[in-house]
């Protein structure tokens, strides 16, 4: 990948993420990423798109979090895809779920791409679950977990969401 094209999308997740989808133009991106309005052009038809391959990346690195978890990490399979559950609100989701967001940016549009891309994420996040052992049940209950502690550290010290969070996990 040019090194523009990932300046674009480094700019565009943070801006994006700090402000919201229809908040921010594509002139604050190029700005941003200090690239030419024609580059992001030569690399993205639209904002949507742009916005699509966002989240299919951070979608890649979430998921590789949960699994870095699974081989770092001790304890039950729930407390591991936990650990690195933790790992990614510590690292990069400090605002909140950028899923969510988008979800609730483009949901006028059920069958807009930007929220069937959102749809599969966290329907994948519950078939990775239950591909690693845990019945149905335990794996909406981790999913309730994980999206309320995603929600928690939005404005609750890490330190007192994490505690909670994984005492919770223990008990599942």
């Amino acid at each position: 990948m040019s090194t523009k094209k990932e300046d674009l999308l480094v700019a565009a997740e943070q801006l994006f993420y700090q402000h919201g989808f229809h908040a921010i133009g594509l002139k604050a991106i190029v700005q941003e990423a200090d690239v030419a309005l024609m580059t992001l052009y030569n690399h993205f038809n639209s904002k949507e798109e742009l916005i699509l391959e966002i989240l299919t990346r951070r979608s890649q690195v979430y998921m590789d979090y949960l699994e870095q978890g699974k081989q770092q990490a001790s304890g039950s399979m729930a407390a591991r895809l936990a650990a690195g559950h933790m790992n990614w609100l510590k690292d990069t989701a400090s605002n909140g779920c950028m899923f969510l967001r988008a979800k609730e940016e483009f949901m006028s549009e059920p069958a807009h791409p930007i929220v069937q891309l959102v749809t599969s994420h966290k329907e994948d996040t519950q078939q990775l679950f239950l591909s690693n052992g845990l019945t149905p049940t335990e794996a909406a209950r981790l999913s309730l977990l994980f999206e309320g502690a995603v929600s928690l550290a939005e404005f609750s010290p890490l330190d007192e969401v994490e505690n909670a969070f994984m005492s919770l996990v223990q008990q599942l």
